[in-house]
């Protein structure tokens, strides 16, 4: 029965050597192919986790171009397939250029069957691991937190603190940098609350001029000014029964800050032009990067109004503070975009790994993000090198404090680390930390590390 067998495609065009590695590989579910036109068929078909392929193939069988050709489109179709080409010793720069293109490994001709099938077997370890990683990413999608990437203890917090406050009434003000993931915040916080069946509505109060602003919070009466050819609703009042989300509330100019605070006191608003008082039942939820303890002692903000918008303060860390999240998100962007644009998967070079981690990300997650989408379309071959990022790296100093905790932290911040590095991969967080499996597995529990993502901005 081969329903339960793992797949394997074998290109060759040689009908004995295709027999040979049949026999040799009678554990899978062996298919073949013996040129270009029907090995795509075979993987298009069949999916197969490992391929096994000569690059001599017809119309060139003494060549090499008919077999690289082949790998491109097998890698453009299926990025994750795990190709091993088998190569003479003549042919050992075709072998090289081959790993270059995204082949997984080579091995000589005539093919030693142990050590192939060691290298085969590998190969398919290797592929249900990131199966497996794909599909603990995926598991996550339903949750209206699933937008937010990270392993930091801080921004875990964070996450946590959103669930407890969204069933309730509470205004919310989410307060970050700019490019921290406030909105993806706002929207769970929605997702999650009992209004969630119900519009979001944001706004972002520096990008509206001051004039066109409360027309566009509050709505307005036709005929209230030049233009105003029909009554339309405001903002506020489209959010009825929802979530009402201000953006960058800190600019905010004074003339309205004074109708928000009396709609936040009294639910009830009126249209610009209009005399009649119309009630909201809305959420309302704020964001801003700047400081509005500050600018309410510098009278560009009401004091009152900072009190009624900040019932329940959230405070997003900066990406430079959140433990292993650089290299993390890396990952999940270089999996996206890879995808969005068709490439076949890439990989990170430890340079660029260590560059990403050193980097200080003043814009965030959202300068990451354009970052590694960057990198994808100006990479030249299957690694992402720290010149294709064009960052340049700036390592803080770590601050002494007492012993247990430095030791507490530094091995926690080394197990995130690792596994960010890894994408997850526990096999080789566990290498790359010089511990075993199980020793791992025990440190994530004492230290309550999931083994997948918790939930980016």
């Amino acid at each position: 029965m081969t329903q339960n067998k793992m797949k394997m495609l074998i290109i060759e065009d040689d009908p004995g050597l295709q027999k040979q590695l049949r026999w040799c590989f009678d554990a899978y579910e062996v298919v073949v192919a013996g040129d270009r036109d029907a090995a795509l068929a075979q993987v298009r078909r069949h999916e197969p986790a490992v391929v096994t392929m000569d690059l001599g193939l017809p119309p060139d069988p003494d060549g090499a171009t008919e077999g690289l050709a082949t790998l491109r489109q097998i890698l453009a179709l299926a990025p994750d397939t795990k190709v091993i080409v088998l190569t003479g010793n003549q042919n050992h720069a075709h072998a090289v250029e081959a790993i270059g293109l995204g082949a997984y490994d080579f091995h000589q001709k005539p093919f030693d069957p142990e050590m192939l099938g060691l290298v085969v077997q590998r190969a398919f370890y290797l592929h249900a691991l990131q199966q497996e990683n794909r599909r603990m990413r995926q598991s996550q999608v339903d949750s209206p937190l699933s937008g937010v990437i990270s392993r930091d203890a801080g921004m875990q917090r964070v996450c946590r603190n959103i669930e407890k406050v969204a069933p309730t009434s509470a205004s919310v003000m989410v307060l970050g940098e700019s490019g921290t993931g406030k909105e993806v915040l706002a929207r769970a916080l929605h997702q999650l609350s009992p209004r969630a069946n119900q519009r979001f509505m944001a706004i972002n109060c520096a990008a509206i001029p001051e004039n066109l602003l409360e027309s566009e919070l509050f709505g307005y009466e036709k005929g209230a000014f030049t233009g105003a050819a029909k009554q339309t609703k405001g903002k506020v009042e489209l959010a009825h029964g929802g979530t009402f989300f201000l953006d960058e509330v800190g600019d905010l100019p004074m003339s309205l800050q004074a109708k928000l605070l009396r709609f936040l006191q009294e639910r009830v608003i009126e249209r610009v032009g209009g005399h009649e008082e119309i009630a909201v039942d809305v959420r309302i939820v704020c964001a801003t990067h700047q400081n509005l303890k500050a600018l309410s002692a510098n009278g560009r903000f009401r004091e009152d109004l900072y009190y009624r918008l900040s019932e329940i303060v959230v405070t997003i860390p900066p990406l430079r503070d959140r433990v292993g999240d650089a290299a993390l998100l890396a990952h999940h962007f270089k999996n996206k975009f890879c995808a969005l644009e068709s490439r076949p998967t890439l990989h990170f070079s430890q340079e660029a790994i260590g560059v990403i981690e050193s980097y200080p990300w003043p814009g965030n997650v959202r300068e990451m993000e354009n970052c590694i989408k960057r990198a994808i379309i100006m990479a030249d071959g299957p690694q992402i090198t720290a010149d294709d990022l064009g960052l340049s790296a700036s390592a803080e100093p770590e601050q002494p404090i007492n012993l247990r905790q430095v030791r507490d932290e530094a091995e926690y911040a080394a197990i995130v680390k690792a596994l960010a590095r890894v994408d997850g991969n526990i096999v080789r967080a566990a290498e790359l930390l010089g511990i075993s499996r199980p020793t791992l597995y025990d440190l994530m529990g004492r230290h309550a590390i999931k083994s997948a993502a918790a939930g980016g901005a």
